[in-house]
């Protein structure tokens, strides 16, 4: 027997107050628990307008999608809105400055040929209900592990800044030194790909997969579409760190107040 998508989660009034009772206990112990980065920064209230802006943003994605799908101008504008919000999110979360917009070598970096690949082999249909939901997919792995690495990268070569003074007058160039503080630090950020991967059908069934089978598709074809999926996630999220760390080291990527040489 097929499980509808109505009958794993029915869109009606309980749904809204248990979303709204899941975001205010989000919330209430982000602040009881203090879990604000610095008094500056305000997590409760990040969490509930995070929560505020996903509903807004899917209501109209929703209806965006619905025109998309069936017009080859939308498709590619839906696209190009993804990946930019992707790079001014990315971009946003690592510096402040005017190098925010190079965040789009990393995202574009996996993202692009993985999506040429796919299109030119004739494995996904250049139409937006197969396009977009992967896409999307793709996007949001490589902002995550920029975002990530990017900003573990940068911190650890501000803490560690006399590591990279002493290996240059140790005859290191300036890239090489950096690239030995930054680079085992970034490469962090593939560890929640790598343990999605590892515990997949084990610990979660992804989302690729659950929504196959509500569509009506086989196990083995929806398993085979979550492998695919698991797997580019790692390759474009491998690309995206690596260039992430080569514009740090490259002083391409930085704060405020540390400017290139």
């Amino acid at each position: 027997m097929t499980l509808s998508a109505r009958s794993l989660l029915p869109v009606n009034l309980t749904l809204g107050v248990l979303l709204t009772v899941l975001l205010a206990v989000a919330a209430g112990v982000a602040y009881w628990s203090g879990l604000s980065p610095s008094p500056s920064a305000n997590r409760p209230r990040e969490i509930v307008v995070a929560g505020v802006r996903a509903a807004a943003q899917l209501a109209a994605v929703s209806l965006v999608i619905t025109w998309a799908v069936h017009n080859v101008v939308g498709l590619a504008a839906f696209l190009v809105v993804m990946f930019g919000v992707a790079v001014r999110t990315a971009g946003r979360r690592l510096t402040t400055n005017r190098t925010w917009w190079l965040t789009a070598a990393p995202i574009a970096a996996g993202v692009v040929p993985t999506v040429a690949a796919l299109l030119l082999t004739g494995l996904v249909p250049a139409k937006g209900l197969a396009l977009i939901p992967i896409s999307g997919i793709l996007i949001g792995g490589a902002l995550t592990v920029t975002v990530l690495a990017g900003r573990r990268a940068l911190d650890e070569l501000e803490l560690r800044r006399g590591e990279v003074e002493a290996a240059m007058a140790l005859g290191f160039l300036d890239r090489d030194a950096r690239m030995e503080i930054a680079r085992p630090v970034a490469s962090d950020a593939l560890l929640p790909g790598l343990d999605q991967t590892r515990t997949v059908g084990l610990v979660t069934l992804p989302g690729a997969f659950v929504g196959m089978l509500l569509g009506g598709a086989s196990p083995l074809m929806a398993g085979a579409v979550q492998l695919f999926v698991l797997i580019a996630l790692m390759a474009v999220q491998a690309i995206a760190v690596a260039v992430t760390v080569e514009l740090i080291a490259r002083h391409r990527l930085f704060r405020p107040g540390r400017r290139a040489a």
